[in-house]
């Protein structure tokens, strides 16, 4: 029996925590939700009104608990828990569909190894305000969508189509079907991401925060591309670089 009174189903469950996470989790409607925890005099204010009315609309009943049981989940919990099912992961013609259904170039971004749970979320979050289709994760050696990923994202993990597939394929079959490979690589042979045209099907390619992107990977992008450093420093973190061209692409597509 866990902290919070859960037994041996609870492999398939995981506590969300967190305003701004708890609030999108019950806005998506793509998760199962089971128990909603309040910590006793927490202020009202903010999206909790919103979390507890729409808990009410899902027949959630909230559970006011004393601070401390919430400890346990990490100092980040704000006075509120909601415990749901897993992450709803989809299929690479998921993200193809939703293209499809909004009758728009296919927009979709790759991520090969992040390992950084931070990292994930914040360029989950990005790429939910810019309005890809769908991101796409490798099997192996990746951060998964776990809660602490969720809370990264404030949320916008759960408004997201997000695929774990081998790597290589998805992007050959998207590229068969005329998607332009766009990877994101400061090495010497890269080209300014000024001089690419980004309009169109695309997918964007950001490698790992160590070693990049896989040699596979690199041999699949059309383009290799770098963005201008007119500082002293020489790169950027993943996250940020990869939130830099998102925001690059939805200004061109525009």
């Amino acid at each position: 029996m866990g902290p919070n009174g859960d037994g041996d189903d609870a492999f398939m469950k995981e506590w969300i925590t967190g305003r701004n996470p708890v609030y999108e989790t019950l806005r998506a409607k793509r998760r199962d939700v089971f128990r909603l925890l309040l910590a006793k005099g927490v202020e009202k204010s903010g999206h909790v009104p919103e979390i507890i009315n729409l808990a009410r609309t899902r027949k959630l009943e909230v559970e006011e608990v004393q601070r401390v049981q919430l400890d346990s989940f990490g100092t980040n919990h704000q006075g509120i828990a909601l415990q749901a099912s897993e992450y709803p992961m989809v299929g690479l013609a998921d993200i193809l569909d939703k293209a499809s259904e909004k009758s728009e170039p296919l927009f979709v971004l790759a991520l090969d190894e992040i390992q950084d749970p931070q990292n994930l979320g914040t360029i989950f979050r990005t790429a939910e305000a810019t309005g890809i289709h769908g991101v796409i994760l490798p099997f192996r050696r990746t951060a998964t969508i776990t809660p602490a990923v969720v809370n990264a994202s404030s949320g916008a993990t759960e408004h997201l189509l997000v695929a774990q597939v081998n790597l290589a394929q998805a992007i050959e079959e998207m590229k068969a079907d005329g998607a332009w490979v766009i990877g994101l690589e400061g090495g010497a042979e890269s080209q300014s991401i000024e001089s690419i045209n980004l309009r169109g099907p695309l997918v964007i390619v950001v490698g790992s925060e160590g070693s990049g992107m896989r040699s596979l990977t690199r041999k699949l992008c059309d383009h290799l591309v770098r963005l201008p450093m007119v500082g002293e420093i020489d790169s950027l973190n993943a996250a940020v670089a990869g939130s830099v061209v998102l925001y690059m692409a939805i200004q061109a597509r525009k």
